[in-house]
C-alpha cells in the first residue's frame, strides 16, 4: 500500500468575522499555535509548496481563517496565531469571538496544536488547550522548530512540552528546515481522514 502524500494543495477562501465558510468537506484539520510558532510553514513544507501559506517575519500577521483544500478531498485550516503582544484589546476580542465562532461550529474535526519545543507553554497555550477539551475536539500536538535542540533529546523534548501543558505526555517532534516528523504527521493526517475526522 503507497504511504499517504498530499498530492494536490490548493488556497480556497479566508474567512474573517461574519464570513460564510466553505461548504464543509468529509475531514477538516485546523491547525492552530501562538503568532510565529510556524503554522505557515508547516503547511508549506506538508504540502511541498513555499508559497501556498503566506509566511511572515511579522507575528500576528493571519487575521483570518484561511481555508486549503487538500487532494480535493479535506480541509487543512489555518487559523490566526494567538498570543500576539503587540495587538490591541480590540483585536484580541475580535480574535477570541473569530476562534469561539470557528471551534463551536462542529465542522472542526481534528485539531494540530503547535508549540515551540524550546519553551514551556504559554498560558495562551494552555488557554488554547483548554477550549479545544472544552469542544471536545479531537488534537494532536506537535512540537515545532525541533532542528533548534539536538536530535538525540527532541522527542523527549516534545513530551515534556506535552506534559507542561497538561496533555498526555506525546507530541510530534516537527522541522521545516530538516524535515524531521515530516512521515509521522503525513501518516496521522491519513488516519484521521480515513476515520472521517
Amino acid at each position: 500500500m503507497q504511504p499517504f502524500a498530499i498530492k494536490k494543495a490548493e488556497f480556497v477562501t479566508s474567512a474573517g468575522a461574519g464570513s460564510v465558510y466553505p461548504a464543509p468537506m468529509q475531514s477538516e484539520i485546523a491547525i492552530v499555535g501562538r503568532s510565529n510558532v510556524g503554522k505557515s510553514s508547516l503547511i508549506n513544507h506538508l504540502c511541498g509548496n513555499k508559497k501556498l501559506a503566506r509566511t511572515s517575519q511579522t507575528p500576528g500577521k493571519t487575521r483570518v481563517i484561511n481555508f486549503y483544500l487538500i487532494n480535493e478531498s479535506f480541509f487543512l485550516v489555518d487559523l490566526p496565531g494567538y498570543g500576539f503582544a503587540k495587538a490591541s484589546k480590540s483585536e484580541q476580542t475580535q480574535w477570541g469571538s473569530l476562534m469561539e465562532k470557528y471551534l463551536s461550529d462542529g465542522r472542526v474535526k481534528h485539531i494540530f496544536l503547535l508549540l515551540d519545543i524550546r519553551h514551556e507553554p504559554t498560558a495562551d497555550d494552555r488557554q488554547m488547550y483548554e477550549w479545544i477539551v472544552y469542544y471536545g475536539i479531537p488534537f494532536t500536538l506537535i512540537a515545532t522548530k525541533a532542528d533548534k535542540i539536538a536530535k538525540t533529546k527532541r522527542k523527549q523534548a516534545a513530551n515534556l512540552v506535552a506534559k507542561q501543558l497538561g496533555a498526555v505526555p506525546y507530541a510530534i517532534p516537527y522541522s521545516v528546515e530538516t524535515g524531521d516528523g515530516k512521515d509521522a504527521l503525513l501518516q496521522a493526517i491519513d488516519q484521521i481522514v480515513q476515520r472521517g475526522e
